[in-house]
């Protein structure tokens, strides 16, 4: 066989290896995988392609992320009680308070409210914001409609501002309401510093300040968006590096790479490489956690590959055909067998060695996934037609093709798609780091077993999820 120094998944494609799995992590977890609710998108014809704008997360991104992932749909009419009940939910704070001296006199005994009893629907929401110091006093008024003061100066503390706003002296603080154009005269003490950091943080979008200039009761909008922001604020909301229209998308995606190196995962890594030495598995993949996306499962993809050039090209074309989309870049470290026949490997930073007892090598390279959450599931869907277009190859011929187009391109989403296959992911997690191989369905039940006898103790899952024909058939032994 002719001599190769360098072996991708892409490689693989031509090599002669049984394929009973190979590997390619998903960051989608068991539950989104099967979650309720899953559609199946029709491929649309997309619309003339338009220079992306710059975007700005709208009340409505923010209430479908709120309900995607919280299960939280504010009504029209809103109370305080409503707001309190969101805020708790998404803080989980009724799950653990903060061990701060403010908070552990209040934990030890439910506060006494004086206008709310244990079987008020906010009643548990309030306790828990209490004893995490947002909200304060006897009473809550839950009933009352929600303003628009009351839902900043709870969101405030909610977002984790508050001690940064008792340090603003008056001057600052007079400052700060300037650029929402309201006297100092009308908000004093702690609720004017609080507004002046909700103002200078960002927590108050220009877009809220006409309603806060107005004053009154608080609109779905402005709440959902202060939920948003509170998200932010606490990194619980999208992990992404951007957006496809940034004009800075190109150098955060250069960055990315760059900074990412091979994953170790000593621990980790002993066990799947017996998985490869034992040939349970042709290949598996190594990633972080700490990267996933958060994306919403209805609006997501991702995209494995290991040039940086294509990834960037891709996001060009997806420009040039119109699709914006939120834009997260996952390091990832593809593992395989490395044919002793197929020459000495030569290594690199991003590409090392092990010798094991046949006289083969596990090979680790270094690549990553893209993660997409489309702006609608029409663009979802036209992804697959603009792949087999421009990013696949069916011939040796690739001119009309972006750089370094696979013969097997690999994509995958969460729910289910229309002409998207359904194939299995095994998983073993270890704190932070995860290994993943993908398999036909009807072999990770063994693939399960072989890892439960590897690692009795370690965190096993799997779950099926929906990827791209030409991926499908490479798992049944196609070539192209």
């Amino acid at each position: 066989m002719k001599k190769i120094t360098q072996i991708t998944l892409a490689a693989l494609l031509a090599a002669p290896v049984t394929l009973g799995s190979l590997s390619l992590p998903a960051s989608v977890s068991a539950a989104s995988a099967t979650s309720a609710g899953q559609t199946t998108s029709q491929a649309v014809k997309g619309p003339v392609a338009q220079a992306p704008s710059v975007y700005t997360e709208s009340a409505a991104d923010y209430a479908q992320f709120l309900q995607a992932k919280y299960n939280i749909q504010l009504p029209k009419q809103l109370t305080k009680g409503d707001f309190i009940k969101a805020i708790a939910t998404i803080l989980e704070a009724d799950q653990a308070a903060p061990a701060t001296d403010e908070a552990s006199d209040s934990l030890v005994k439910a506060p006494s409210f004086t206008d709310l009893k244990s079987n008020d629907s906010a009643y548990k929401a309030a306790v828990s914001l209490y004893n995490n110091g947002i909200l304060s006093g006897s009473e809550v008024r839950a009933n009352d409609k929600l303003s628009t003061y009351a839902a900043v100066f709870i969101a405030v503390k909610a977002a984790g501002f508050k001690e940064l706003a008792y340090t603003y002296p008056e001057d600052k603080t007079a400052k700060a309401l300037a650029k929402l154009g309201i006297s100092p005269s009308r908000v004093q003490g702690q609720a004017a510093q609080e507004l002046a950091a909700a103002i200078d943080t960002g927590l108050i979008p220009e877009s809220l300040y006409p309603a806060l200039r107005k004053g009154g009761e608080a609109s779905s909008d402005f709440a959902n968006i202060l939920l948003g922001r509170v998200l932010t604020s606490q990194g619980k909301y999208k992990n992404e590096i951007g957006r496809s229209g940034d004009a800075d998308i190109y150098s955060k995606l250069y960055a990315a790479y760059r900074t990412a190196d091979l994953i170790e995962a000593p621990d980790l890594r002993t066990i799947v490489d017996q998985a490869l030495r034992n040939d349970l598995v042709t290949g598996y993949n190594l990633k972080d956690s700490r990267f996933n996306s958060n994306f919403i499962d209805e609006l997501t993809l991702t995209y494995g590959h290991d040039d940086i050039k294509h990834a960037v090209q891709l996001i060009g074309l997806l420009r040039s055909e119109g699709i914006d989309a939120d834009v997260q870049f996952q390091p990832k470290t593809s593992a395989f067998i490395y044919l002793k026949e197929w020459g000495e490997p030569k290594e690199t930073p991003d590409y090392k060695v092990t010798q094991i007892e046949n006289g083969n090598y596990i090979a680790y390279a270094k690549e990553y996934d893209i993660q997409f959450e489309f702006n609608n599931t029409a663009d979802k869907a036209r992804f697959n037609d603009i792949i087999l277009k421009y990013a696949k190859k069916n011939s040796d011929d690739t001119s009309a093709l972006i750089h370094a187009s696979w013969w097997q391109p690999l994509y995958y989403s969460p729910t289910a798609l229309a002409e998207y296959p359904v194939i299995a992911n095994n998983k073993i997690s270890l704190g932070n780091y995860y290994a993943q191989s993908f398999s036909l369905k009807e072999n990770s039940k063994a693939i399960q077993e072989g890892f439960r006898k590897l690692a009795p103790d370690a965190d096993i899952s799997s779950y099926t999820f929906w990827v791209d024909h030409p991926f499908f058939n490479y798992l049944n032994g196609e070539s192209e």
